[in-house]
C-alpha cells in the first residue's frame, strides 16, 4: 500500500419495507452486483461526502435532495483492496411521497427489493455486510457507525449518537 485513496459514497433509499438498489454494470471498481446509488468523489467534494452523494444520486437516478426525507450519513468504512485504501460513506434516506424512481440508470438497473430479499443478492463485500448490520441493528438507532472490512467481514462500531 503506497498511500492511494479511493473515496466513494452510496445512498440507500427506503420506502416502507422496501429498499432501492442499483445493479451496477461496467464499473472499474465493482463487479456486476446490487449496491446503493453512488460513486467516486470529485476533487472539489473531498471535504463534503453529502455533496458527492447528492451529485451521484442525481446523475444515476434523476432524484434530488427534494425527493428524499431524512438523508443521513450512517456508516463510514475502510477497506484495503488492490493496493488502495477505499473509504466509503453510506447514506440512508426515505423516499418522499409522490416522488418517482426510474427503472433504469446510466449505471445499470434500479429496482426495489423487500428488506427480506437483500441477504440473497450478489453484493460487494462491504456493502452487503453493512446492509446486514443496518437491517439487524442500524435501522433501529440514530448512530453513526464506523467499520473496517477484512477479506472475511466488516467489523462495525458505533461512533456517535446524533
Amino acid at each position: 500500500m503506497d498511500g492511494k485513496l479511493r473515496n466513494m459514497t452510496s445512498v440507500y433509499i427506503l420506502d416502507g419495507d422496501r429498499i432501492l438498489l442499483l445493479y451496477r454494470v461496467g464499473s472499474r471498481v465493482v463487479s456486476p452486483s446490487w449496491c446503493g446509488i453512488g460513486g467516486h468523489f470529485m476533487p472539489e467534494e473531498l471535504g463534503d461526502a453529502r455533496a458527492c452523494a447528492l451529485r451521484e444520486l442525481e446523475e444515476e437516478s434523476g432524484l434530488g435532495e427534494g425527493d428524499l426525507l431524512d438523508l443521513r450519513l450512517r456508516y463510514i468504512t475502510l477497506r484495503q483492496k488492490n493496493g488502495e485504501t477505499r473509504q466509503n460513506y453510506f447514506f440512508f434516506a426515505r423516499l418522499r411521497p409522490g416522488s418517482t424512481v426510474p427503472a433504469t440508470s446510466s449505471e445499470g438497473q434500479l429496482r426495489w427489493f423487500s428488506l427480506g430479499e437483500i441477504a440473497a443478492l450478489p453484493m460487494p463485500l462491504t456493502a452487503g455486510q453493512m446492509l446486514a448490520h443496518y437491517l439487524h441493528t442500524g435501522r433501529h438507532t440514530r448512530l453513526l457507525y464506523g467499520g473496517i472490512t477484512t477479506p472475511e467481514q466488516l467489523a462495525v462500531t458505533p461512533l456517535e449518537d446524533f
